[in-house]
């Protein structure tokens, strides 16, 4: 320091007032050569990856379970366990968890990228946990389908790994991952747990005018037939790299500017983070040019998964109402590849109402981040600190919660939270009982845009159908393996990475420099003026990316609209412009209206019949349906609930949560009989009841202070009981009309 000082003084004497320009113009010299060689370094580090037999980015040890490629119909996916890393120690009767990444041009591993991680976090919270991914080059083949099947024999194994794990697995579906996993949901329901979909656009369409551009791509494109035209020319494979390039272009100004703007001014810290998110983003990979165009027919464009219009190769439909565990659904408002809308939106197609979803035994849970972006979803250490550990350590609860629609919020744990030693972590996590109206709420398009939108698809169907018959086959005649491999080594995402590799004879002097510049450096000081002005610079450059990108993205728009929104075109396509709802979703079928009646008739049937805990469950579900929310402070509470003790053995987590179910379905069928059934269902023992009754308080004042109807609703369930209830710690009984009512009904 004392040495540096001296030196910075004799550069003053020596150059007097341009001594800061002078120290300006030195530092600004060696942060430009430490950038090239940082450059060097990514291009050798891709080459590296890419020379890997499996290259991931996974900074977890792992061991192969599933190899892919050795089924009956191989896929190019694998299953592998995770091996906690040393200090973390996992409990094998939990429920494992399985993270499965987005095949969405980068390579796998970005669940368990740090430690910080989904995995991470996961593995903290004591769960086993296996990752599936996949290698870069498809198998021959391979079809989204056969995937979905692999994929099922790999839950299958995790399941008979853990036979006494208390519920099945948790899997988590990152974006791409994420339809792809609700998919197989679908098809297999009785392999799955609480499902986590991240960032995943399972309704593509959705959007609000003005921020959600990358929609209206395939339709300004015209369509799928340029997906067929890149994987011919592929030779039967498409390249990922276009699929990273579509995400890069939607912010150019980071793209083109910030990202090397920032390893260039911070250069002596960043290079390590800018490296190991390079060694992720560089990775592309290959689809069969088959997947590619199945995902861009039924979802980009098509956006048939919500309306129930894809079918597997046995003719079944692919019905999102058939899913029986928990969903969770986390999106961000800051999330320009996938904003809310796209990640709710299937709620709005499948179901009419809350009740509608009840009706289904389906519990749907989302959050919304304010201002991640979409990578940040998965990658973001704040965000898995907070909602994904949050989902991990509350799983159970997730599980048990009754069926409907909530949104999971959180608050941060202080030293003022009621009962903290409940609490987990560091946010306390509740949820909130929604309507479809709060989805409605976010915005969306009216039935103009989705009749624009199903125009674009119809005109997509004729374009590709023309390319099929005039184009396709001279083009696949054309092509070949070497031609479609040089292609892809010239796409110009590859090109940034190769021409700046030590394969380059003009990089050899880089290294030398680096290494002078690192024994010389010499950081200029923040005050300096010159900094100043080139944050200014850099400033203005982000500002006028980001104005030629709305620019862009406007024109886009309004001619997306003005296309698809003309009425002669719609007629000529098929598309009545008088329609309100042009994609039909799935009606229910007569059998559902008729196991939904039968189950309505069995539920009433034995509306009178249980005991002990069935009462308790009762009384907990009257009392809470009044709160509308539940958090985890619940949780710990619940299990002390499951805990109280009447004739019968202690039930398994999957056992409460079908009488918690089943105790819910039956108030909502008839609540009144349901409550009055309580006093002869109970044991005769006083005693017995005062400690059940004690119990369940404790678990309703978990989350704080009871009044208001809750209050009211607590006495009503103690006289069921037949316990003086008189007054209660921490409860505030609701006076008035309402409260009287109540009482008099008890």
């Amino acid at each position: 320091m004392i040495a540096s000082q001296e030196e910075s003084t004799r550069t003053s004497l020596t150059f007097g007032p341009f001594t800061p320009a002078v120290e300006y113009f030195v530092d600004a010299a060696q942060r430009s050569v430490l950038f090239w060689d940082v450059m060097r370094q990514r291009s050798d580090q891709y080459r590296e990856h890419l020379a890997q037999a499996a290259p991931h980015v996974l900074s977890f040890a792992a061991e192969l379970v599933v190899d892919g490629r050795t089924l009956d119909q191989p896929v190019n996916y694998a299953l592998v366990r995770i091996t906690p890393p040393k200090g973390v120690e996992v409990d094998p009767k939990r429920r494992p968890f399985v993270v499965v990444d987005p095949r969405a041009g980068h390579g796998p591993g970005i669940g368990g990228f740090k430690a910080d991680s989904e995995i991470g976090v996961a593995l903290k919270a004591g769960h086993p946990c296996y990752f599936i991914g996949f290698l870069p080059e498809p198998m021959p083949g391979q079809t989204i389908e056969k995937i979905a099947r692999a994929e099922a024999i790999f839950l299958e194994k995790v399941i008979a790994l853990h036979p006494q794990a208390d519920g099945k697995p948790c899997v988590i579906g990152n974006c791409q991952a994420g339809w792809a996993v609700m998919i197989l949901a679908a098809m297999r329901p009785e392999l799955f747990g609480p499902i986590i979909v991240a960032g995943a656009p399972l309704s593509y369409w959705a959007g609000v005018r003005g921020k959600n551009p990358m929609r209206y791509s395939g339709g300004l494109l015209g369509g799928s037939w340029l997906t067929a035209l890149t994987g011919d020319l592929g030779n039967g494979k498409f390249d990922g790299a276009w699929l990273v390039q579509n995400f890069e272009s939607q912010n150019p100004a980071n793209t083109l500017w910030s990202k090397q703007y920032s390893l260039y001014s911070q250069i002596d810290t960043e290079a390590p983070r800018y490296l190991g998110f390079e060694r992720w983003w560089g990775g592309h990979v290959n689809m069969n040019a088959e997947e590619i165009q199945t995902i861009v027919d039924d979802l980009f464009i098509g956006n048939k998964l919500a309306a129930g219009m894809i079918q597997s190769s046995d003719g079944t439909a692919i019905d999102l109402r058939k899913i029986r565990s928990p969903i969770v659904v986390f999106c961000s408002k800051g999330d320009n590849i996938t904003p809310p809308q796209q990640a709710l939106g299937w709620i709005l197609d499948l179901y009419e109402n809350v009740e509608d979803i009840r009706s289904y035994g389906q519990t749907i849970v989302y959050t919304i981040h304010e201002t991640i972006g979409h990578l940040g979803i998965f990658v973001s250490a704040g965000v898995a600190r907070k909602e994904h550990d949050e989902f991990s350590s509350n799983i159970d609860f997730i599980d048990v919660l009754p069926p409907g629609l909530y949104e999971a919020v959180f608050e941060a744990k202080t030293d003022s939270t009621i009962s903290s030693d409940l609490v987990s972590g560091d946010w306390v996590m509740r949820c909130e009982a929604r309507t479809l109206d709060d989805i409605r709420a976010l915005g969306g398009n009216d039935a103009a845009d989705e009749r624009r939108f199903a125009t674009a698809a119809r005109v997509s169907e004729i374009n590709l159908a023309l390319y099929r018959t005039l184009a396709q086959p001279l083009v696949r005649a054309m092509a070949s393996s070497p031609m479609a491999d040089r292609m892809r080594q010239l796409h110009p995402l590859r090109l940034q990475y190769e021409l700046f590799s030590d394969k380059n004879p003009l990089m050899a002097p880089v290294t030398t420099m680096a290494d002078r510049a690192r024994e010389h450096r010499k950081p200029v000081s923040a005050e300096n003026p010159f900094m100043a002005i080139q944050e200014n610079i850099s400033n203005q450059i982000v500002a006028n990316l980001d104005a030629w990108r709305d620019m862009a993205e406007s024109w886009a728009e309004h001619s997306f609209l003005s296309i698809y929104g003309s009425p002669v075109l719609q007629a000529a396509v098929g598309i009545d412009p008088s329609d309100t709802r042009p994609l039909r979703t799935t009606a229910k079928s007569p059998l559902h209206r008729e196991l939904l009646q039968s189950r309505i008739d069995d539920l009433r049937s034995r509306i009178t019949t249980g005991g002990l805990r069935e009462c308790m469950v009762r009384g907990l579900l009257y009392v809470g349906m009044a709160r509308g929310a539940a958090d985890e402070r619940g949780l710990a509470a619940i299990r002390r609930l499951r805990a109280v003790e009447d004739d019968r053995s202690r039930l398994t987590l999957a056992e409460f949560k079908a009488l918690v179910r089943e105790q819910y379905h039956m108030l909502l069928i008839d609540q009144e009989a349901t409550l009055a059934a309580i006093p002869e269902l109970l044991p005769s023992n006083a005693d017995v009841r005062r400690k059940a009754f004690a119990a369940l308080r404790q678990v309703l004042s978990a989350a704080g202070e009871t009044s208001g109807a809750v209050a009211d609703r607590l006495h009503q369930v103690g006289r069921l009981f037949d316990v003086e209830t008189g007054p209660i710690a921490g409860v505030k009984s609701k006076t008035g009309v309402e409260g009287s009512k109540i009482a008099k009904a008890s």
